[in-house]
């Protein structure tokens, strides 16, 4: 009896140890997103959100670098980067920074830019915005073929037209951007003003899980997902950093000021500068025509614009410049405007206050036009921007009812005047994008536009919105013209404007993994 009785207490001893060391593995295997600054910031990156393999062979990313000359190299590769103190995972780059590097050039210069890359899958470089060859925009099976894992390519154009502009992967270009292969170029004017202070700003979104959202819908990776932030973007940054991590945005008083405003997310995001006057001097890199001064109004920066903020620094203090788009994410989008010399904190974010957004089709004055609603057009072209399921329950974001690329392709010969009347037909936004050309926004839902002349790349439709806008076609290639909302051009809102006659300078390599959407 007596040695049974010490067996079962043994046993009993057993069972009680293997519960304390399975509750000793739990606890030491929870989601470390949670812990705090100091034990994140020391604790290795391959156990922060968003990851169950090991990173630590990643080096970290860098801060953002300038570059500028004739001769560029920008190595697409992989690294950790780190958005704040809770939120660490693997990222693709340029150069090794998220943003990539700012390639800052003058205008008439002619530039070479070597893109290398060192990732698992092929990519390219488009040039949003700026006018370029056709052969060089960067489009995967229709300006040239990706570029491999191992190779390079070398884009040559001269950059003609000054302002502000960005770069990005086309290559399957919802997930590429998604895990940060962009970054902003700047072309300085010939005869342009000079301000003391200049920043960019890159604004984006990102699942803190650390994967992209359509990796998450067609379950690939799906080891590496967090359960929590499945499906959403909840990870806000500007220049790849979110909340107490972006570095401040540092002036002196009396000093002019001008702020680059430019999304490479999916969402637009409603900008606040505290504090100050300011002026919007150009958007999409084309300037407005006398603008007037603006005091707590909202800047709505759809995906793919660029907007271009001046202001005089004559308030010393700490200032802010956030995002106010009434969700969680957004307080996560905030920038401090830090006077050098001043210890005055005299403002914090206001989140709660609803503030008017500034309609960019009614600002600044009447300028020179170069198209009119009632001119004689050589092409005139209507897109009903919609969304249709088809029989296998799939969702198609359409053109005319169609989707890429069975959309019909826009026709056009060198020097046509070409008008097109963009409706949207479905419940949600379609910032349309226009490749290799800029376009004037003509009308707005019927009536002439009574403010600047307005020269854009990039124009969000929202819902039940028409617009009507005129372009020459100056620039001979095969051109996409798709939404950058770009899981809409990934499910079919994209379309070629195709010139007559015109013969690509590539032959598509079947075994290229072209993916241009």
């Amino acid at each position: 009896m007596k040695k049974l009785g010490f067996i079962m207490i043994l046993s009993i001893l057993v069972v009680i140890a293997v519960a304390c060391s399975n509750a000793n593995d739990k606890a030491n295997s929870h989601d470390t997103s949670n812990m705090d600054s100091k034990s994140t910031e020391n604790s290795d990156h391959s156990q922060m959100s968003g990851s169950q393999k090991d990173y630590s062979n990643l080096p970290m990313t860098t801060a953002t670098k300038e570059l500028a000359g004739n001769n560029i190299t920008i190595t697409a590769k992989e690294a950790v980067n780190s958005f704040d103190s809770k939120h660490k995972f693997p990222v693709w780059t340029f150069n090794g920074s998220v943003p990539g590097p700012i390639i800052k050039l003058k205008q008439g210069q002619t530039v070479n830019i070597t893109l290398k890359n060192e990732l698992p899958q092929p990519v390219t470089i488009h040039w949003h915005g700026l006018p370029v060859p056709n052969s060089q925009d960067g489009v995967p099976g229709v300006t040239m073929n990706s570029v491999q894992p191992g190779h390079s390519f070398t884009y040559h154009f001269t950059a003609t037209v000054p302002g502000t502009y960005w770069y990005h992967s086309h290559q399957d270009s919802v997930n590429q951007i998604d895990k940060g292969l962009y970054g902003a170029i700047i072309v300085e004017g010939a005869n342009e003003e000079k301000v003391d202070k200049d920043y960019t700003l890159m604004l984006d979104e990102w699942n803190s899980s650390g994967i992209t959202m359509d990796e998450m819908k067609s379950g690939k990776n799906h080891t590496d997902m967090n359960g929590d932030n499945m499906g959403t973007y909840d990870l806000y940054t500007i220049n790849g950093k979110s909340g107490d991590s972006i570095p401040p945005l540092k002036v002196r008083k009396g000093d002019k000021v001008r702020i680059r405003l430019i999304n490479a997310g999916y969402i637009t995001h409603n900008i606040h500068l505290h504090g100050h006057a300011f002026k919007v001097v150009a958007t999409d890199g084309n300037p407005i025509h006398n603008p007037q001064l603006l005091k707590n109004k909202l800047i709505p920066v759809a995906p793919g614009e660029r907007y271009d903020i001046e202001f005089t620094a004559d308030h010393p203090g700490t200032w802010y410049i956030d995002s106010h788009d009434h969700n969680k994410a957004d307080k996560n989008m905030v920038a401090k405007i830090v006077y050098e010399g001043s210890n005055r904190h005299t403002d914090k974010p206001d989140y709660k206050t609803s503030l008017p957004q500034l309609d960019i089709t009614k600002y600044g004055e009447k300028g020179p036009s170069r198209f009119t609603l009632n001119q004689k057009y050589d092409v005139n072209y209507t897109m009903d921007l919609g969304v249709k399921v088809d029989k296998k329950g799939t969702t198609h974001y359409t053109i005319n009812g169609k989707y890429y690329p069975k959309t019909d392709p826009i026709y056009v010969n060198k020097g046509d005047l070409v008008k097109i009347t963009l409706r949207n037909i479905s419940t949600v936004d379609h910032p349309m994008h226009l490749h290799g050309h800029s376009f004037q926004v003509l009308s707005k839902n019927g009536k002439p536009l009574t403010g600047s002349p307005l020269i854009k790349d990039t124009l969000n439709v929202k819902p039940g919105e028409v617009y009507v806008i005129a372009f020459q076609a100056n620039n001979p290639g095969d051109w996409m013209y798709h939404c950058h909302e770009l899981h809409h051009a990934a499910a079919g809102m994209m379309i070629d404007v195709k010139y007559r006659g015109f013969k690509p300078s590539f032959k598509v390599d079947p075994n290229a993994d072209n993916h241009p959407e």
